[in-house]
């Protein structure tokens, strides 16, 4: 039930929400941390969007009690915020952790190699 109107929200309503969000999310995202390449770009913009699917809803609901705006927003709003914000923080996580890894690669043969 939508909050604001009072309405029944339809599935199809808030899936859409859920994928706009996401998929938001994910292009926003790419200005925080380019990534290095079309692979890791298509890895982590997937991930980043299923991320905004599966967890939107929670991510959601969570977000906006923390807030103090459950009551004052719809469930297409909210499913939109959490997929928005799932989304971003996956694929932000996603790129910290692969730059991570390249740079203890890098340092592990640069060991090696002069040893």
């Amino acid at each position: 039930m939508d909050t604001m109107t009072g309405e029944m929200v339809s599935p199809l309503t808030l899936w859409i929400a859920k994928l706009a969000g996401a998929v938001g999310g994910s292009v926003i995202s790419v200005a925080y941390l380019l990534p290095a390449g079309r692979r890791e770009a298509a890895v982590r913009f997937l991930a980043g969007a299923v991320t905004g699917l599966v967890f939107g809803g929670p991510a959601g609901l969570a977000l906006s009690d923390h807030l103090g705006f459950t009551e004052r927003i719809g469930a297409a709003e909210m499913a939109l915020i959490g997929s928005a914000t799932a989304s971003l923080c996956a694929w932000w996580a996603l790129g910290v952790l692969q730059r991570f890894a390249d740079g203890l690669m890098a340092a592990a043969g640069r060991r090696g190699g002069g040893a």
